[in-house]
């Protein structure tokens, strides 16, 4: 009877492990292949016209030409920047290196209309330093005119991927054994030799999965090159915007998507594997960091936290001071104007009401996100499931998925029952869901394959139920990644703005909604309040980074 019992029991703990695939079949694969049913095939019949006119189009070859391009630049010039930033951080220890590591991550977790409205408030036309120069030398335009360029589209793709790649670098390169260095400089190794012949080789598996990463976010750029590169500049991602939006031209975005889902999730199935090597080649040595002792040393590290206090830094302190800024000096009125209506339309919402509304999605995207992370990551570990290889890189493609193509998809396929929620407001948290729940698993994901099977064994052998062991072995030890994920999960869902664009109701907009609307209207009261949505949004990110940074402590979570 008890062996009856705990079969029974294990069957219905890897039933419910199924949930996160379910779910993912639900709102996701069905909407995908729903979509591209009705784009190539609209008559019942497979029509290639799409593909076709997508190959022999110079438009459309061009744009994705310029996607790979832009992206492969972004890559290059981020990798340029952080693998120096890396050797500093890994090789020297001085004041404030754990501060400035833990605020170089900040830009990550903000939402891309706020890194836009920073840039803009820094070095658009109405910039703080464009007005400074326009007022100190009397220029009659703006000096500084990066608006509308691929230069601002690179810059900004900098910014917001630099700590991606600092942090895998680092990570990986501290834990490497300093006594291959110490021997290559006995053997006569100078500086150019260690870089190439030592260095280089040993940090190739973190370079290369950064780089894999890094090319995977400014591919998928969306917000960045839509709000800041224009009508002149469109990657895959604007272009189906542009597509199913603008012209409801489905078949071309049905293949834009396509071609963009299949090159995503080949990257994704070689980076999840990179991510296996990168927890396998971390040695047991303990790289311990100097004080700078030399002049060259100090100039090192000067220069590097110089340079990431100007990249990282200034443009969010700008975000903060034009948010507070007037034609008569210092005031409140943009954050003040952010609960008036001064049209008195019964259709207009008022800017601080997307704060209600961004929190209501946001607590519950985390249930979701956390509780369906938890499930994947279990399918993930190794214990139930042997296609891990494969559901690994699949939990990660919602991703790099074009929100413009899910979107449409949830609104052909959710508006039948059982699952008419076309006009509901889960349709937000549900979408959220699946960009918030890769980051949950990627935080627990380590932690929970950390726990030693002997506990688990020694439980069951006294008696322990599977759900015993889990409530008692497995939730303390995750407990902290756990948290980590819950927040990435809040965090994500505060300021996603791809997917919201598309599901979001009129009367129930969120955060980043408001911001764009805000952004793309004329006005100096709009922008003010742009900045000062945008000022909320990156407190509340930054508190959420902050205890995901102090939880992290023990290094749980693989990004």
């Amino acid at each position: 009877m008890d062996r009856n019992r705990l079969a029974l029991g294990s069957l219905l703990w890897r039933g419910v492990l199924l949930a996160p695939l379910l779910f993912l079949l639900l709102f996701f694969i069905y909407p995908l292949l729903t979509i591209f049913g009705v784009s190539l095939a609209p008559q019942g019949q497979l029509d290639l016209s799409g593909f076709t006119h997508l190959v022999t189009t110079d438009y459309y070859l061009n744009t994705l030409a310029f996607t790979v391009v832009q992206a492969v630049l972004s890559t290059v010039l981020t990798l340029v920047l952080a693998i120096p930033s890396a050797y500093v951080f890994t090789r020297y220890a001085f004041p404030g290196k754990s501060l400035f590591l833990s605020l170089a991550t900040l830009p990550f977790v903000l939402p891309t209309v706020v890194v836009a409205a920073a840039f803009t408030s820094l070095i658009g036309p109405r910039g703080l330093l464009n007005t400074f120069l326009t007022n100190t030398f009397s220029f009659e335009s703006p000096p500084i005119q990066l608006d509308r360029t691929l230069a601002i589209i690179l810059i900004v793709h900098v910014f917001y991927n630099y700590a991606v790649a600092l942090r895998i670098i680092t990570g990986f390169w501290a834990n490497q054994n300093p006594q291959i260095e110490q021997a290559a400089r006995v053997l006569g190794a100078d500086s150019w030799h260690l870089w190439w012949r030592i260095r280089l080789p040993i940090l190739r598996p973190a370079i290369t999965a950064a780089g894999i990463l890094v090319f995977i976010f400014t591919f998928t750029s969306f917000g960045v090159v839509l709000l800041l590169g224009g009508p002149r500049f469109a990657t895959l991602e604007v272009e189906i915007y542009r597509q199913a939006v603008n012209l409801f031209n489905l078949p071309i975005a049905a293949a834009l998507s396509l071609v963009q889902i299949l090159l995503m999730f080949a990257l994704m199935i070689v980076y999840t594997r990179l991510q296996r090597r990168l927890s396998t080649e971390i040695t047991s040595a303990t790289n311990v960091a100097v004080r700078p002792s030399t002049r060259r040393d100090k100039l090192m590290v000067f220069t590097n936290l110089l340079l990431m206090a100007v990249l990282l830094f200034t443009p969010l302190l700008s975000l903060v001071a034009a948010s507070v800024s007037g034609e008569q000096g210092l005031t409140l009125q943009y954050y003040q104007q952010l609960s008036l209506n001064p049209r008195r339309s019964i259709l207009f919402v008022p800017p601080i009401q997307a704060i209600g509304n961004s929190l209501l999605f946001a607590s519950i995207t985390t249930v979701l996100a956390v509780a369906l992370g938890l499930m994947a990551a279990y399918l993930l570990s190794g214990r139930v499931s042997r296609l891990s290889n494969l559901l690994d890189p699949l939990f990660m493609l919602p991703l790099a998925t074009s929100a413009v193509t899910l979107g449409f998809g949830f609104i052909i396929t959710l508006d039948k029952p059982p699952l008419n929620l076309r006009s509901s407001l889960l349709l937000i948290p549900i979408a959220h869901t699946l960009v918030a729940m890769p980051f949950v698993v990627r935080s627990i994901l380590p932690a929970l394959r950390a726990v030693p099977p002997s506990y688990q064994e020694a439980a069951r052998v006294l008696g322990a139920s599977s759900w015993q062991v889990w409530r008692s072995i497995d939730i303390p030890l995750i407990s902290r990644a756990l948290i980590v994920g819950a927040t990435f999960a809040f965090t994500t869902s505060m300021g996603e703005f791809g997917a919201s664009l598309f599901v979001a109701r009129p009367d129930t907009p969120t955060i980043p909604i408001v911001i764009f609307r805000l952004l793309g209207q004329p006005g100096t009261l709009n922008y003010g309040q742009a900045l000062a949505m945008s000022s909320v949004l990156m407190l509340v990110s930054a508190v959420g980074f902050i205890l995901i940074e102090r939880l992290r402590t023990a290094g749980v979570g693989e990004f």
